[in-house]
């Protein structure tokens, strides 16, 4: 799991850094929204809803509008609509690519990330293309502050999870997606402070980039990221540290 670990850890720097801009904070509302429209308006009962609740705070989101997104989302305000794509396509040196997306005019959404795509070396392919590639994971990072990688390897054996990779600045822990919120709950029962819990898309395989195609890579990667329509992007890419270190 190097290069998701990678792009994960490179992401949550840059999102430190970028955490005023106003796309980021319209996409953890418009998160919020869509959390609610597919499993109802309650926190308690819906995991997705939970989980991006908690991001859009960290985002200092106010409460007042946290609430007119849930009632967006179960119909009680209009909402427009939006609309769930995920594109699938091919990056710099054969990498598989995953993007999710949210939008109310899929004709400009497409275009743009077709556009995204062949600016950066990549092309968009047909559904079914690369996501065969990918497995869907729940995802956890961990607060490494305090706690030794010895400890947190045995909360998360007990808790169930299926393997934990050290980073830099966390501990990223992978459940089946049945068991995230399961893990999680035991997780924080057990001490471990939770940076993030979510839904990913881990790759079966990596491709090994040179350095050329690394940086167009990581170029598309971060246009495609910073899209406004666009909730996350996955790919199968691994890059020399130094590479992903100058693109923080």
């Amino acid at each position: 799991m190097a290069g998701h670990s990678k792009w994960s850890n490179i992401k949550r720097k840059k999102s430190k850094m970028d955490a005023q801009r106003a796309n980021l904070i319209s996409k953890a509302v418009r998160e919020v929204m869509l959390a609610a429209r597919e499993g109802g308006g309650n926190p308690d009962s819906n995991f997705r809803l939970r989980m991006a609740i908690e991001k859009a705070r960290g985002f200092n989101v106010s409460a007042d509008n946290i609430e007119r997104a849930i009632k967006r989302g179960t119909g009680e305000l209009d909402s427009g609509q939006v609309e769930e794509i995920t594109y699938e396509g091919y990056g710099p040196g054969g990498t598989a690519v995953l993007v999710e997306t949210a939008t109310d005019n899929r004709n400009r959404t497409a275009s743009e990330i077709r556009h995204l795509f062949s600016k950066h070396g990549g092309k968009l392919a047909e559904l079914g293309a690369v996501a065969w590639i990918f497995d869907q994971r729940g995802f956890i990072a961990i607060e490494k502050q305090g706690l030794s990688e010895e400890q947190a390897l045995e909360m998360c054996i007990e808790a169930g999870a299926l393997d934990m990779q050290t980073e830099e600045d966390c501990y990223e822990v992978y459940t089946e997606v049945s068991q995230l919120e399961q893990v999680r709950t035991q997780l924080e029962s057990s001490g471990a402070r939770i940076q993030t819990a979510e839904l990913t898309m881990v790759p079966k395989t990596y491709v090994n980039l040179d350095r050329d195609d690394a940086v167009k890579m990581l170029a598309l990667m971060d246009v495609l990221e910073s899209h406004d329509d666009v909730s996350r992007v996955y790919a199968n890419f691994d890059v020399p540290d130094d590479i992903l270190d100058a693109n923080v």
